[in-house]
Order: C-alpha cells, then sequence, then structure tokens
C-alpha cells in the first residue's frame, strides 16, 4: 500500500512520524500493527501508554488490579479525579481511547500472576514493565524470557530512575543484573520514600521510545546497557552490562524453565497486600 491508499486523518493524524526517514509509510503501518503490554498503569505506565498510543501502537494491552487513588494522582497522569475508585485499567483504556480511537485498548483487571503471565504476554510483541514490586519485576522478566518476547523494563524511586531493554537470546535478563531480590524492608517503596512525579514521565518516556525504536527495528536500543538518571543532580550515565553465563534463566544451563512462585522467592508475605503495578 502506498500512502495514498490512507484517509486524510490518518495521514494528518501522524504526519511528523510520517516525515522521518527512520519510520515514514511503512513504519507507521509497523507502528500501527504492533501489539505491546503494558504492565502497571501507574506512575511509568501512565506516559509510556500515552506516548505509545499517540504514535498509533495497534494494541496496547493494559494490565493493573488496583482502582484509583487520590495520592496517584501526582505522578500517575492517565487518570484524573473524575477517576478515583475506578479500576486503573478502565480509567487507562478511556483516556487512551479518547487520545487516539484507532488503537484497541485491552484492560486487563486483575493481578500478574504466575498462572496468567505466559497466556497474557503470548499474545503479544513486546511488553513494557512498569510495575513497583519485586515479584512482578521477576515474573515479567520470566515470562518475557520463557516466551521470547522483548521487555524494556524502569524503575524509579526518589529522584533516580534507571531503563534497560531484554531481548531473550541477545541480552541479558534480569536475573544477570539482580540473581536474587534484596532482603525484605532493604529498598524503600515509593509510598515509604516518595517520588519526584517528572521523573517517572522522563523514564516512562524513555520506555516508550525504547518500544517504538523496537517495533521499528531502527536505532541504538539499550541493550545490555542500564540507563541511570538523577533527576536531583541532573545526572545521565549509561552502565554496560553483560549476559551471566551462570543465570538460572537465560544462562549456559538454565534451572529455571517455568514461572515459579514469585511471592516466596521475593519472601513476601502471601497475607501481605502487594501494590502490583502503582508505581
Amino acid at each position: 500500500m502506498s500512502l495514498l491508499d490512507y484517509s486524510e486523518e490518518w495521514l494528518e493524524r501522524y504526519s511528523r512520524q510520517l516525515i522521518l526517514p527512520e519510520v515514514g509509510g511503512k513504519g507507521q503501518r509497523k507502528i500501527n500493527e504492533a501489539r505491546v503490554l503494558i504492565v502497571g498503569a501507574g506512575g511509568l505506565g501512565s506516559p509510556c501508554a500515552l506516548y505509545l498510543a499517540a504514535a498509533g501502537v495497534g494494541t496496547l494491552g493494559v494490565v493493573d488490579s488496583d482502582a484509583v487513588e487520590l495520592s496517584n494522582l501526582q505522578r500517575q497522569i492517565l487518570h484524573t479525579t473524575f477517576d478515583l475508585n475506578r479500576p486503573k485499567a478502565l480509567s487507562a483504556q478511556e483516556t487512551l481511547q479518547a487520545l487516539n480511537p484507532e488503537v484497541e485498548v485491552r484492560p486487563y483487571q486483575m493481578r500478574l500472576t504466575s498462572e496468567n503471565a505466559l497466556d497474557i504476554v503470548a499474545d503479544y510483541d513486546i511488553v513494557v514493565d512498569g510495575s513497583d514490586n519485586f515479584p512482578t519485576r521477576y515474573l515479567v522478566n520470566d515470562a518475557c524470557l520463557l516466551t521470547g518476547k522483548p521487555l524494556v523494563t524502569g524503575a524509579i524511586l526518589r529522584f533516580e530512575a534507571q531503563v534497560t531493554t531484554i531481548i531473550p537470546g541477545q541480552t541479558g535478563c534480569y536475573r544477570c543484573l539482580f540473581p536474587t531480590p534484596p532482603p525484605p524492608g532493604q529498598v524503600p517503596s515509593c509510598q515509604e520514600a516518595g517520588v519526584l512525579g517528572p521523573v517517572c514521565g522522563i523514564v516512562g518516556s524513555l520506555q516508550a521510545g525504547e518500544v517504538l525504536k523496537l517495533i521499528l527495528g531502527r536505532g541504538e536500543l539499550l541493550a545490555n546497557w542500564m540507563f541511570l538518571y538523577d533527576g536531583f543532580t541532573l545526572e545521565f550515565h549509561k552502565v554496560r552490562l553483560r549476559r551471566d553465563p551462570d543465570c538460572p534463566l537465560c544462562g549456559e544451563h538454565p534451572r529455571i524453565t517455568e514461572l515459579i512462585d514469585y511471592e516466596e522467592f521475593c519472601q513476601v508475605a502471601r497475607e501481605t497486600p502487594s501494590p502490583w503495578g502503582t508505581k
């Protein structure tokens, strides 16, 4: 198909991308046909989802089991005061489709678990992790590696943030970086330590950029690199990452071949509620 086969509205909506030599009509069609899963409709998932919907990603899945709280609105820009107490997944769907009706938004108003993660992840081309707890991060990492899906993962705390892109078979995985989670209580949550809202926007935007480059197959990715950002001192660093040959998941002799009990692995008590995807 040529650009003449598309509507004037389509041409106008994506005009600023279409004129980019790295995108053009062929690249825009790739974006329109892509399927991206976003885990967490919170501080990172919000800006990432907004930019991906605006760019025209054809199908966006949004996983979040929580409801919108007043304390979320300082940074979770998918939601407004009118969405208080509404499920985040449904609020996200409404906001994203209002921004771009051409995008199919699939809300998953549920907690991602070892029972459903593989089935959900398998239906998408790329996964974005915007969660805020270790059980989810290891779960998403393992599900992506076992299904062969690229993963763009980010984390924030106070003024600091990190982003990396994991490509199964080409890069190390989250377990290469962090073989075991820190002891309970050693790393404070955003609820305990706080977070500056714009830091979420910077990291979520970087994640969206990584996704679009993955879709287009163009540009330099944060594959085998960890991007570190300090919003207080305005320092940026890139740290080289290497695949661990002894990694139990992606190493030379894998010992993890299925999803495990991540609450137990991360020493999270089952009776303690977890803020899944609410960063």
